[in-house]
C-alpha cells in the first residue's frame, strides 16, 4: 500500500513539473516569435531605405535630363533671329506660344522632379532609419520587461511547487501519526483484554500491581501519540490550506499573463510603429499625387494599405500564426495527496480565526493598492495619448513643394526647411523619447501592482468563499457572513459631455441608452447641416472630404461636443458628409444586424418593388425600437436630398451605391461580388420606400427627419429649383461642373 502511494506521489510531482516546463518552452517561444517580429520588420525598413534611395537617384537624374532638354532648345531659341523680333514686339504666334509653354512646362516638371528626389532623400529615407532605430529600442526594451514577467512566473510556479511538497510530506507525517496512534489503541485493547482474562481467574495480589502498571505505561504512550497526531493533523492543515491558496494565486497570475500581459508587450513592441511607418508613407503618397494626378488609381491602391496599418490586427495575425504559443495553459488543478479527499480551504477551528484576520488584512491591502494601481493606470493612459499624439502629427503633407511661381529660382532649400527642420526634428524626437522612458516606467509600475492585485484578490476571493461557506455550517443556516464590506471608491461626477460607451467605432445601442440622445448627436447634426447647405453639392457623399477636416470634426464629436452647431457654412460638406458615412461604417455592431443579412437579401428575389418595400418591413419591425428610430431618420434624410438629383447628381441607386457596404457590409463567407448588387438594390428599394417601411411617429414615438430645419428658408421651396442658387448664396462659390465630379472620382 505504502509502495503504491509513492509511485502516484511521483506521477503527480512528474505532471506538475511536465506542465511547468511546457509554459517555460512557451516563455521561450514568444520572445522568438517577438524577435522574428523585430527583425522582419527591420529588414522591411531597410529595403524600404534603398528603394527610395535609388528611386531619389532615378527622379534626380530625370530632373536634369529634363532641365537639359528644356536649356538645349531655350538656348537655340535665344540665339534665333526670330526670337530677338519677338521679344522686341511681345507678340508671339500662337504655334510659337505654345511652344514656349512647353518648354516653361518642361523646366517645371525638372523642378518637380528634383522636389521629389529631395523629399526621398532628406525626408522619407531619414524617417525610415529613425522607425529602424525605434524597432530595436522599443524591442529590448519590451524584452526587459518580458523578462521580468517571466521571471514573476517562474517565481510563483516554484513557490507553488515548494508549498505542494511541504503539503505532502505534513500529509504523510500525519497519515504515519495516525497509524502509530491505532497502533497504540490496537495494543491498549488487547492489554484490557487480558487484564479481563486474569481477574477471571482470580490472580495473586502481588501479580496484579505489575499488570496495573503496564496499562499506566499504555495509556501514557496512546496520549503522547494522540497529541503527536493532533499536531501533525494541524500541521497538515495548515500546509494544505497553503497550497490552496498559492494554486489559486498561480492560476490567476498565469492566466493573466497569457490573457492580458503578452497582448500588452506586443503593444510595446508596436509602439509608434505603425503610425511611424503610416507617416513615412503617407509623404511619399502627398508627393507623388501631387506629381501627378494621373497616377492616381495606382497610389489609391498603397494608399488603402497604408489605411489598413493597424497594430491591433497585426497583433491578432501574429497571435493566430503562433496560436499554440500564445494560447493560455490548462489551468493547474488541485493535486491531493495520497487520497486525501479535502479539496477546499479548510476555515474550521482551530485555522478560522488565523484565516478571519489574514482575510481582513488582505482586504485591506487590496483596498489601497487598487486605489493606487488606479492613479497609475490614469497617469498611463494619459501618457500613451501624449504619445499618440506626437506619433500621429499629420506632417506628411508636401503639396507647398509643389506650389510654383513664375521665377525660375529653384525652391529646393525652401521646400527642405519647409517640412524637414534639424531643429524641430531634434526637439521632437527627444520629446518622444522622454515619453517613451516614462510610459515605459510606469508601464512596468502598473504591471508590478496589476500582478500583486490579481494575486492577492486571488487569495482574498477565495478566504471570503471559505469563510461565509464555515459560517454557515456551523450556524446551521444559509444566512450570509458578517464579512466587513468592500471600500468604496469615491465616484466623480461625470461631466456631460463624457460616456461610458465611444461614440465612432463602437455599439451605438449601448451609447443611445448611456447618453439619453434617441439619435446619436453625429447623426442628427451632419443631417442637418447637409440639409441647410449640401442637398445641391454635386457629387456629396462620393467626393472625398478633407481628411483634416474629417478628423477635426469626429473629435468634436468624440468628445460631447458638436462642432456644426453654428448656423455658418465654416466646414466643407463633403468633410461633414465624410464623417456621417465614417460612423455608420465604423459600427461594432452594423445598423443593418448581420444575423438578418440574408433575409434582407432574400427580398430581391420578389420582382414587384412595392412587394419588396413591404417585405422589408417586416424584417425592420422586428429590430430594436433605438435601430428603427436612426433608420427611419437616416433614409427620410436620403429620400430628400434624392429629390434634388438633377443638382446633386445623387438619386436613389448613386446613394444606395455609397451607402450599401456602408450600412449592410457583407458578412464572411458570402460572395463579396454577387452579394454587393443585392445590397445596393435593397438600400435603394428602403430610400425609395422609407414612409412605408418605417412606421410614423404614431406608430413609434421617436424623432422624425424634417425637410424644413432652421438656418434657411429656401430649402422649404420646391427642389427643382433653379440650379446653384443655393450654392452661390451660401458658399460663394459656382457649382462644381459634372466633369470636375468625374475626374475626382478617377
Amino acid at each position: 500500500m505504502s509502495s503504491t502511494r509513492f509511485r502516484k506521489d511521483k506521477e503527480i510531482i512528474a505532471e506538475y513539473e511536465t506542465q511547468v516546463k511546457e509554459i517555460r518552452n512557451q516563455l521561450v517561444e514568444q520572445f522568438k516569435c517577438l524577435e522574428q517580429q523585430s527583425e522582419s520588420r527591420i529588414q522591411l525598413l531597410q529595403d524600404l531605405q534603398e528603394f527610395f534611395r535609388r528611386k531619389a537617384e532615378i527622379e534626380l537624374e530625370y530632373s536634369r535630363s529634363l532641365e537639359k532638354l528644356a536649356e538645349r532648345f531655350s538656348s537655340k531659341i535665344r540665339s534665333s533671329r526670330e526670337h530677338q523680333q519677338f521679344k522686341k514686339d511681345q507678340h508671339l504666334l500662337s504655334s510659337v506660344n505654345c511652344w514656349y509653354l512647353l518648354l516653361n512646362q518642361t523646366r517645371r516638371e525638372s523642378r518637380d522632379h528634383a522636389t521629389l528626389s529631395d523629399i526621398y532623400t532628406n525626408n522619407v529615407i531619414v524617417r525610415l532609419a529613425q522607425i529602424s532605430e525605434d524597432v530595436i529600442r522599443l524591442f529590448k526594451k519590451s524584452k526587459d520587461i518580458g523578462i521580468q514577467m517571466h521571471e514573476e512566473l517562474v517565481k510563483v510556479t516554484n513557490e507553488l511547487y515548494t508549498v505542494m511538497k511541504t503539503y505532502h510530506m505534513y500529509h504523510t507525517e500525519s497519515i504515519s501519526a495516525e497509524s502509530k496512534l491505532k497502533d497504540a489503541e490496537k495494543q491498549e485493547e488487547k492489554q484490557f483484554s487480558k487484564s479481563g482474562d486474569l481477574n477471571v481467574n482470580l490472580l495473586r495480589h502481588e501479580d496484579r500491581q505489575p499488570r496495573r502498571s503496564s496499562v499506566r505505561k499504555i495509556e501514557k504512550m496512546k496520549e503522547k501519540r494522540q497529541a503527536k497526531y493532533s499536531e501533525n493533523k494541524l500541521k497538515c492543515t495548515k500546509a494544505r490550506n497553503d497550497y490552496l491558496l498559492n494554486l489559486a494565486a498561480t492560476n490567476a497570475v498565469v492566466a493573466k499573463y497569457y490573457i492580458h500581459d503578452v497582448s500588452d508587450m506586443i503593444d510595446c513592441c508596436d509602439l509608434g510603429y505603425h503610425a511611424s511607418l503610416a507617416r513615412t508613407l503617407r509623404t511619399y503618397l502627398s508627393a507623388e499625387y501631387n506629381l501627378e494626378t494621373s497616377r492616381h488609381e495606382g497610389l489609391d491602391i498603397l494608399e488603402n494599405a497604408v489605411d489598413n496599418l493597424d497594430s491591433r490586427s497585426d497583433k491578432h495575425k501574429i497571435m493566430d500564426m503562433h496560436n499554440q504559443v500564445f494560447c493560455p495553459p490548462m489551468r493547474f488543478e488541485y493535486l491531493p495527496h495520497m487520497g486525501d479527499e479535502v479539496c477546499q480551504v479548510s476555515a474550521q477551528q482551530p485555522v478560522q480565526t488565523e484565516l478571519l484576520m489574514r482575510y481582513h488584512q488582505l482586504q485591506s491591502r487590496l483596498a489601497t493598492l487598487k486605489i493606487e494601481n488606479e492613479e497609475v493606470r490614469k497617469t498611463l493612459d494619459a501618457t500613451m495619448q501624449t504619445l499618440q499624439d506626437m506619433l500621429t502629427v499629420e506632417d506628411f503633407d508636401v503639396s507647398d513643394a509643389f506650389q510654383h511661381s513664375r521665377s525660375t529660382e529653384s525652391i529646393k532649400s525652401v521646400a527642405s526647411e519647409t517640412y524637414m527642420s534639424k531643429l524641430n526634428i531634434a526637439k521632437r524626437r527627444a520629446n518622444q523619447q522622454e515619453t517613451e522612458m516614462f510610459y515605459f516606467s510606469k508601464f512596468k509600475e502598473y504591471l508590478n501592482g496589476s500582478n500583486l492585485i490579481i494575486k492577492l484578490q486571488a487569495k482574498h476571493d477565495l478566504l471570503k468563499q471559505t469563510l461565509g461557506e464555515g459560517e454557515r455550517a456551523e450556524c446551521g443556516t444559509t444566512r450570509p457572513p458578517t464579512l466587513p464590506p468592500k471600500p468604496q471608491k469615491m465616484r466623480k461626477p461625470r461631466p456631460r459631455s463624457v460616456y461610458n460607451h465611444k461614440l465612432f467605432n463602437g455599439n451605438m445601442e449601448a451609447f443611445i441608452k448611456d447618453s439619453g440622445q434617441p439619435i446619436p448627436l453625429v447623426v442628427e447634426s451632419c443631417i442637418r447641416y447637409i440639409n441647410l447647405y449640401g442637398l445641391q453639392q454635386q457629387g456629396i457623399f462620393r467626393v472625398p472630404g478633407s481628411q483634416v477636416e474629417v478628423n477635426d470634426i469626429k473629435n468634436s464629436f468624440e468628445r460631447g461636443e458638436d462642432p456644426l452647431i453654428d448656423d455658418q457654412n465654416e466646414h466643407d460638406i463633403n468633410s461633414v458628409a465624410g464623417v456621417l458615412k465614417l460612423y455608420f461604417r465604423g459600427l461594432e455592431n452594423p445598423l443593418f444586424p448581420k444575423e438578418r443579412f440574408l433575409d434582407f437579401i432574400s427580398t430581391i428575389k420578389l420582382e414587384s418593388e412595392a412587394e419588396r418595400a413591404h417585405h422589408i418591413q417586416q424584417i425592420i419591425v422586428t429590430l430594436p425600437r433605438t435601430i428603427i428610430i436612426v433608420m427611419r431618420y437616416l433614409f427620410a434624410f436620403l429620400n430628400h436630398l434624392s429629390q434634388y438629383s438633377d443638382e446633386n447628381m445623387m438619386d436613389t441607386y448613386n446613394l444606395a451605391i455609397c451607402f450599401g457596404p456602408t450600412l449592410m457590409p457583407i458578412p464572411d463567407g458570402q460572395d463579396p461580388v454577387t452579394c454587393q448588387a443585392h445590397v445596393n438594390e435593397v438600400i435603394k428599394t428602403i430610400i425609395s420606400h422609407n414612409e412605408v417601411i418605417f412606421p410614423s411617429q404614431r406608430e413609434l414615438d421617436g424623432p422624425v427627419y424634417e425637410k424644413c430645419m432652421t438656418g434657411g428658408e429656401e430649402y422649404c421651396d420646391s427642389p427643382h429649383s433653379e440650379p446653384g442658387t443655393i450654392d452661390e448664396a451660401d458658399n460663394g462659390t459656382e457649382p462644381h461642373t459634372s466633369d470636375e465630379v468625374l475626374l475626382t472620382e478617377r
